[in-house]
């Protein structure tokens, strides 16, 4: 029996549930963005150069961790369906958060991490969980909605994470596990299941629970393997931001905790505008290619503006067209979507996660140390925003490989898969009907015999 798809009140509440649970996570996670630095400083004694180094550190064995369990699970979604790891997800954030609040030592700071890295399922499951319950057509879209919620929850965070920890360093760990054990209850009593039964897979495949494994499902797909390695481009890029974003402007604009705080809050705002104003609009007029191609452009030139501002109110004019580099990430994800099945839309996603935790195998650390080496006194050259232009540099590279794997897309196919599946329910309606007609008329010549 063939279930029949969603309603779109069905449709549109289930997204509300999932971009709920995605917002209230982003804001957990910028609780702690302006002050995680500061503590591991606090933690281990010396300056801005050490917590740096410390900081990489942590950021890649995070990124280790988070490597090798994301293609787990992503095929636990596909197998079991996608709410339950989104419920052991924020249970597992719930838990992370609390051993970073109480952590007196930089070992059980560590240990936090790993936790986290274990768990931090959400973000993956929640991008197959859209791809799941919207049409294709419409799924660059949501995708950017999904960004909007990535923009929201960065626009109260780092702001009231840096306001709680001019109070207390630590009292934003504590909110942030309070948000997570929140989440968990909201997604154990009101999040759906969006993935059916008959559309998961038969069983566990620990042959494709693992990250080569996971490598595997990418080259089955050309475009989707290019894709894939522009988003590792994308996310080695990223890395500059999570672990020196904070140091960097405290040691060449002299901002604190709060200060920083608000520029985050900034760089979310515009993010969040972008993604729920323009995404949506621009990708039905424009296409996903030039979409994705203009935001690789915008990120090119954002990170350049950034390592080159002596001032701050010059890296703030590079906020926007960071913003901007955001309608990328929708049109890929929804291009590499349209390329794979529903059954695998999980270990696609575990996939694509797996390969931005390798990239932050060597992000922390490179960006880190690069950053570290050109603030040292002994230093051949002064370039405090060197890690800023080696992430454009990167983006010039993502940029190159996106026009060339997406040489000749169009939105044909995505059309044609439309009228195709309108095209399957148009038959499946008629032969319905012909069997209900056919029936009736047997049963019209039973009561006349």
């Amino acid at each position: 029996m063939i279930e029949p798809a969603p309603s779109n009140a069905r449709r549109n509440a289930a997204f509300a549930f999932i971009f709920v649970t995605v917002l209230l996570d982003m804001l957990a996670f910028g609780l702690i963005v302006p002050v995680l630095p500061h503590l591991i400083e606090q933690l281990i004694g010396g300056g801005i150069a050490k917590a740096a180094w410390w900081g990489g550190i942590f950021s890649t064995v995070f990124a280790i961790v988070q490597f090798a369990f994301s293609p787990v699970q992503g095929a636990l979604s596909d197998r079991f369906g996608r709410r339950p790891v989104i419920l052991i997800s924020n249970a597992g954030l719930a838990i992370d958060f609390l051993v970073l609040a109480l952590a007196p030592t930089l070992w059980l700071l560590f240990v936090g991490r790993v936790i986290l890295g274990m768990t931090a399922a959400s973000f993956t499951t929640a991008n197959a969980y859209i791809a799941d319950i919207t049409p294709a057509e419409k799924r660059s879209g949501a995708f950017g909605m999904l960004g909007a919620a990535f923009g929201l929850g960065f626009i109260l965070g780092p702001g009231l994470g840096g306001w709680l920890g001019h109070i207390d360093l630590r009292l934003p760990f504590w909110a942030a596990a309070a948000l997570a054990a929140c989440n968990f209850l909201y997604g154990f009593f009101i999040l759906p299941e969006s993935l059916p039964r008959e559309q998961r897979t038969p069983r566990f495949e620990f042959h494709s629970a693992h990250p080569l494994g996971a490598l595997k499902l990418l080259r089955r797909y050309p475009r989707v393997l290019g894709l894939a390695a522009v988003m590792f481009l994308v996310y080695l890029a990223h890395y500059v931001l999570q672990t020196t974003f904070v140091l960097y402007g405290d040691y060449r604009y002299g901002w604190g905790t709060q200060a920083v705080g608000f520029v985050l809050m900034l760089v979310g705002a515009c993010d969040g505008l972008v993604q729920a104003l323009l995404t949506g609009r621009l990708t039905p007029i424009f296409g996903e290619r030039r979409v994705l191609l203009w935001g690789m452009l915008c990120g090119v030139g954002s990170f350049a503006l950034m390592g080159l501002a002596s001032i701050g109110w010059v890296f703030l004019l590079a906020i926007p067209l960071m913003a901007l580099w955001g309608l990328s990430a929708p049109p890929m994800q929804a291009i590499m979507s349209h390329e794979v099945s529903a059954r695998e839309q999980g270990r696609l996603q575990g996939a694509v996660t797996s390969l931005g935790s390798f990239a932050g195998i060597f992000g922390p650390l490179v960006f880190t140390q690069v950053f570290a080496f050109s603030i040292a006194p002994q230093s051949p050259w002064h370039l405090p925003g060197a890690a800023f232009l080696l992430a454009a540099l990167l983006m010039v590279a993502g940029t190159v490989i996106a026009a060339w794997t997406t040489r000749g897309y169009t939105r044909v196919k995505e059309d044609e898969d439309v009228r195709h599946s309108s095209t399957e329910v148009r038959t499946s309606t008629a032969s319905t009907e012909e069997t209900a007609i056919r029936h009736s008329e047997e049963e019209s010549d039973e009561v006349r015999g």
